[in-house]
């Protein structure tokens, strides 16, 4: 003290913690009585003197840790390559041991003896490795082991027990937490406390209190070393299941959340993921996995919504396969977890047969919100066997949901309701029930289903004509799907907003609202199921007039299925596949794909699709026979004007254009062209793809004056008026329309073999046509007939051979059924 008596001086003392008492000692009586004199003291712990300023250090950025590490290499006398694999081994390495300096030069003294690929691999296991520092070292500092030692023992005894329960912790942890599983082990919040607060001082621990709920974890290697002293101590298994049974409370008290908001109950489940999820792996290995199938099927929400489908698939798999022929509350919450997470990670007959199970089970053991849940996700799987059948089964599922007051189930079915209509073309229903569903989803934070709705609202009112306001709701979806910062979700409602841009001709703004998930996908070797991902990428390449890009696009999408085929893609990218084929000049196998597009079972249910396939074989038969071309194209046109397909009844007169122009009828041709036009303007359409040969002949047409001036008048008319004109300009008919006569050959022969008895599929074998065809004859006979059933046709047909006559009764009027809020 009297020698530095006033003077300015910074006095440093190093490495404090084992003198930590005197050194506390010395510091304190210099501040005191040398006011110029400024003190700097290292340790592992702080030293408590009043005025303390704690610096805590970090580890090293990864640049500086690299750059260290490659140093010490060369110091040994090994110059590391610069090569790609050996860099990405360095800083795997540098992950691995944290950036911690003295780790990285005991690692790099392994450079002599082992590849950096081989030294980042041992590196699992840090305390086999890292050892033999330099001799002049202080003991402390020449194995990592000796190190974490050194430090191990400066600790009291609470902070030794906690340090060592700690390690059962993955990285991020909460102080809640410990204390619930110091309550397990018997310390007390308060014991918790103070030795957490020692092991923060002392270095073991990092603590980030800038949020409002602190949180902690424990660098790689610490957490190693505490791992191995639990073992130590014989209590890996007892505090490990203190650590799942904790887990299993927590996320228990944060259940009421998933009634009321999704959202708060994803951040707070979220923010604990890598403990639950260690916690559901260590109870599924336990003789009794009862703890980890309740966690496991009880976080079955966050791998649906965000994205983490592949792990919680295998995890619920194992978890029901621990639980195998147990018939219980809980198997059966199992398998209804199972299947929710199927429903985006993979969807498909799998996760339909898996909830099929479940509500039969959960309906068994009298377990009535698991048999709700896997009614509405049954519903979906519906599908396969047709609209009505799913429809069907959603309505039930949705009035006994809202007769049970569980309003997730009753919401997400009658959004399903509303993706039936849509699939069905009665987009005036699917809008009403979508809208209805919206507002109940909207205001739990159920973003999943809510994103998804919000997409086919988005689509019902595209196929109506209304782009605006489509482009409006897809870009609400891209919004509400935004949080949940997954593949599935977000990544549909993307898809969703990009076709709505690229019909708009916005194919810049199609490609950006692409790009994020592009991004995704190249990063990560995530194989999540998108809907509608690869079928936009396909259209985006066939509007660069790139045909075979889009066929691979459009084969893409069966890229999940063990034995990808054609027949397994989904309707919409099985027509778009054809379309690629044709333009890509493969007609033959643009043909297979439509035949076998009519024979599925749910296409030739989907008017839009339905039509799709007409106009498809009529464009194939523009080249060879245009009367068969023109009645295909009026067949689709159709069916378009009657469920209101707005874009695709203008894509129709484009094709009924270009036949008539080449038929030298410019009356016709100019007049539906023209028409078109307006009504692509009128909608903010832009031309499609498929009729690029079609445009390209129009600089031809226009030095034809008939047709320039037919263009200008058809540009005057409105699209229904335009419908009308198309309807009756399509040519004289040979035959009544109505009676027997008025059936065409086909018509007779499909008509003699349903009488017979033999069902569609044995007609379309019999007369070499898809089933499809047969459906698209029988509707159109029953209408020309007034018939509504096969009952009702074979009873025409025998009065008709008994009397010689062709007596026709009166039409029955038929629709598909619709239904509202409350049917029964």
């Amino acid at each position: 003290m009297r020698q530095l008596g006033d003077r300015k001086l910074l006095v440093v003392l190093d490495n404090c913690e084992h003198v930590r008492d005197g050194a506390t000692t010395v510091i304190a009586a210099i501040l005191s009585g040398c006011p110029g004199v400024a003190a700097v003291a290292t340790s592992r712990v702080t030293l408590g003197v009043t005025g303390e300023r704690v610096v805590r250090v970090p580890p090293m950025p990864l640049a500086d840790a690299f750059e260290l590490f490659l140093t010490r290499c060369r110091a040994g006398g090994v110059d590391v390559a610069h090569d790609a694999a050996s860099r990405e081994a360095a800083r795997r390495i540098c992950d691995r041991v944290d950036r911690l300096p003295l780790a990285l030069e005991l690692a790099a003294g392994w450079a002599g003896t082992l590849s950096l690929t081989q030294i980042a691999d041992a590196l699992h296991e840090p305390y086999e490795l890292l050892d033999g520092g330099a001799l002049t070292a202080p003991f402390r500092q020449r194995t990592l082991e000796e190190s974490m030692r050194w430090s191990h023992e400066l600790l009291d005894d609470d902070e030794r027990a906690l340090f060592r329960q700690l390690g059962v912790f993955e990285p991020d942890f909460t102080s809640e937490t410990l204390v619930g599983l110091g309550l397990r082990t018997n310390m007390g919040q308060r014991r918790i406390l103070r030795a957490l607060r020692g092991l923060v001082d002392a270095s073991l621990v990092v603590a980030d209190t800038t949020s409002t709920t602190a949180r902690y974890r424990m660098l790689g290697v610490v957490r190693a070393y505490a791992l191995a002293r639990l073992a130590d101590a014989d209590e890996t298994a007892l505090v490990r299941d203190h650590h799942l049974a904790t887990h299993v409370s927590l996320v228990a008290d944060l259940a009421p959340l998933l009634k009321t908001d999704k959202d708060a109950w994803r951040d707070q489940v979220g923010a604990m993921y890598a403990n639950v999820r260690a916690a559901i792996a260590w109870g599924l290995s336990r003789d009794d996995p009862t703890g980890g199938r309740r966690l496991a099927a009880a976080i079955a929400w966050l791998w649906h919504l965000e994205g983490r489908g592949a792990e919680g698939v295998r995890l619920l798999r194992l978890a029901s396969e621990r639980g195998r022929g147990e018939r219980s509350a809980l198997q059966a919450d199992v398998l209804v977890a199972l299947a929710l997470v199927l429903d985006t990670a993979l969807p498909g007959e799998q996760a339909y047969e898996v909830a099929r199970h479940a509500h039969e089970l959960a309906c068994a053991v009298g377990a009535p919100a698991a048999a709700r849940l896997a009614r509405s996700l049954t519903a979906i799987g519906r599908l396969a066997g047709g609209l009505d059948e799913a429809l069907d089964a959603a309505v039930r599922a949705r009035d006994d949901a809202t007769a049970a007051d569980d309003r997730f189930v009753a919401d997400s079915s009658e959004a399903l309701i509303g993706l039936i209509h849509l699939l069905g073309d009665d987009h005036r229903a699917a809008i009403g029930h979508l809208e209805r569903a919206l507002d109940g989803l909207l205001g739990r934070g159920d973003r999943g289903i809510a994103s998804s709705g919000h997409s086919w609202l988005a689509l019902a009112f595209a196929r109506s004509g209304d782009l605006p306001r489509a482009a409006e709701i897809a870009e609400r979806a891209v919004i509400v799907a935004q949080p949940l910062r997954d593949f599935h979700r977000t990544g549909f409602a993307r898809s969703v907003l990009a076709e709505i841009r690229a019909i708009q001709g916005r194919i810049d703004d199609a490609v950006a609202a692409l790009a994020p998930i592009d991004r995704l996908v190249a990063d990560s070797d995530n194989q999540a199921y998108i809907p509608g991902w690869e079928r936009v990428h396909a259209l985006l390449a066939l509007t660069r007039g790139d045909p075979r890009e889009a066929v691979a696009w459009c084969r893409r999408e069966g890229r999940l299925r063990d034995a990808p085929d054609d027949g397994q893609l989904t309707p919409e990218t099985q027509l778009l596949l054809a379309a690629a084929l044709r333009e890509a000049g493969a007609a033959d196998d643009a043909t297979k794909a439509l035949d076998a597009l009519s024979q599925s079972t749910l296409a030739p249910q989907m008017p839009h699709i339905e039509a799709g396939v007409l106009d498809q074989r009529a464009l194939l038969a523009h080249a060879t026979d245009r009367d068969r071309a023109r009645d295909l194209h009026h067949q689709a046109l159709r069916i378009r004007v009657e469920h209101d397909l707005t874009l695709d009844c203008i894509a129709s007169l484009e094709s009924l254009a270009a036949l008539a122009l080449r038929d030298h009828d410019a009356e016709v041709g100019g007049l539906l062209k023209g028409a078109a036009e307006r009504a692509r303007e009128d909608v903010g359409a832009a031309a499609q793809p498929s009729l690029r040969e079609l445009d390209g002949e129009r600089a031809v047409w226009l030095t034809d004056p008939r047709v320039r001036e037919a263009l200008t008048r058809g540009h005057a008319m409105d699209l229904r008026n335009a419908l009308a004109y198309a309807t009756r300009k399509r040519g004289p008919r040979r035959r009544p329309s109505s009676g027997w006569q008025s059936l065409t050959p086909t018509e007779r022969a499909v008509v003699e073999l349903a009488v017979q008895g033999l069902s569609n599929p044995q007609i379309a074998t019999r007369m070499f046509i898809s089933r499809g065809t047969v459906k698209t004859h029988l509707a159109h006979v029953y209408a020309k007939l007034g018939v509504a059933n096969r009952t009702e046709l074979a009873r025409l047909d025998g009065e008709r051979r008994e009397n010689g006559s062709a007596s026709v009764p009166a039409r029955a009027g038929r629709s598909r059924r619709s239904y509202g809020a409350g049917h029964e």
